[in-house]
């Protein structure tokens, strides 16, 4: 084996193969972890930008959980509140019917009169039913706040005349 010059004119010892071959299998290991070390550097920054996306993803749902909340806590106020709104229902009802009633008190019904035998003046009818059917006299004329027959005008139906309903003024 020959001496090895450097070019500031130091004389090296030869290198024996075994170890130049001990060299270069260290530089493959050492390339080898640096492969390693860029593809783990890529799945560190894959994990970094996954965990952003989870982060994100946490936030939204928290932020659905708190209106979720919110809304809770306006259908539980609403649920508090039922048990005076039925009793309100139940009171205005209780006066609906009573108003009904009322607003009926005046009302007569005649039943059994033909479909169209009242012609175009059915108050004129009704008045001169009431003196010349019933011997009803009335020294002034009776007053009639409406008269009308109760529901739709069935043509067919003439053999079951609709009821006459006649509403007298309140004193």
């Amino acid at each position: 084996m020959t001496a090895q010059t450097a070019s500031l004119g130091h004389t090296f010892p030869p290198v024996a193969q075994p170890a130049l071959d001990a060299t270069d299998r260290i530089l493959q290991e050492i390339a080898s972890v640096g492969r390693r070390l860029e593809a783990m550097d890529l799945k560190i920054t894959d994990l970094t930008l996954a965990s952003s996306s989870i982060r994100a993803d946490i936030a939204g749902f928290r932020e659905t959980a708190n209106n979720l909340d919110q809304r809770l806590w306006a259908v539980e106020d609403q649920i508090a509140t039922t048990p005076d709104q039925e009793e309100e229902l139940m009171s205005l009802r209780a006066k609906l019917t009573e108003l009904e009633d009322r607003s009926r008190r005046d009302n007569v019904r005649f039943f059994g009169i033909p479909e169209q035998k009242e012609g175009s003046d059915i108050k004129t009818f009704l008045s001169s039913l009431l003196t010349n059917h019933f011997g009803i006299e009335f020294s002034p004329p009776p007053e009639f706040q409406r008269v009308h027959r109760i529901g739709p005008s069935h043509k067919a139906s003439a053999n079951k005349p609709r009821p006459i309903i006649a509403c007298f003024p309140t004193p």
